[in-house]
């Protein structure tokens, strides 16, 4: 009984460490702009999609929303804070359907099966990261009108971004799921 215990407890602690550690790497990545054609890149989704893939829904779930509860509560982990606003204030921001879509996407890549084909393994990480751009646009829409150029603003910008990260994704897929089974 008290083997389990302490298994348990030990189970309970390394998933706070990893969330804790996550949370971290998520709000470094959002800091982080590596110039890149036509708009800087920084690391955010593929450290959501790295996480999913790594962790698996459930601790990859509870890293994003500590990561998300972070930064309503103002915390500065959110790509452009605190300069272009903290807290709810941002949260409600031109970003915050893409903030949502990371929840979703996380969930998705912790869910899916990158142990297929490279092609397989690809098409599903393209799946994930539109899920992203789809909440990002939808509230941006809402945000501006829908009249506007949404596609053009909220997703065109990054398309070669995200498919440098896709690619590289999809090369060490396998590689991440192995660190499921350590965690």
């Amino acid at each position: 009984m008290e083997i389990t215990k302490t298994l348990i407890n030990n189970k309970l602690l390394k998933s706070f460490m990893i969330v804790m550690a996550g949370s971290i790497l998520l709000a470094i990545s959002a800091k982080i702009k590596i110039p890149f054609y036509p708009v800087p890149m920084t690391m955010q989704t593929f450290v959501v999609l790295i996480m999913g893939m790594a962790f698996g829904w459930k601790i990859g779930v509870a890293t994003v929303s500590l990561y998300l509860f972070e930064g309503i509560l103002g915390l500065p982990v959110f790509a452009g804070t605190p300069e272009k606003g903290i807290g709810l204030t941002y949260m409600m921001g031109p970003t915050a359907g893409y903030l949502v879509g990371f929840l979703i996407a996380v969930f998705l890549a912790g869910n899916l099966n990158f142990q297929k084909n490279i092609i397989e393994v690809f098409i599903k990480l393209l799946l994930c990261v539109s899920v992203i751009y789809i909440f990002g646009m939808f509230w941006l829409a809402v945000l501006i009108g829908w009249d506007k150029p949404i596609f053009e603003l909220g997703a065109k910008p990054f398309l070669l971004a995200e498919l440098f990260k896709l690619i590289i994704l999809t090369l060490i897929a396998k590689k991440t799921i192995l660190l499921r089974k350590i965690i």
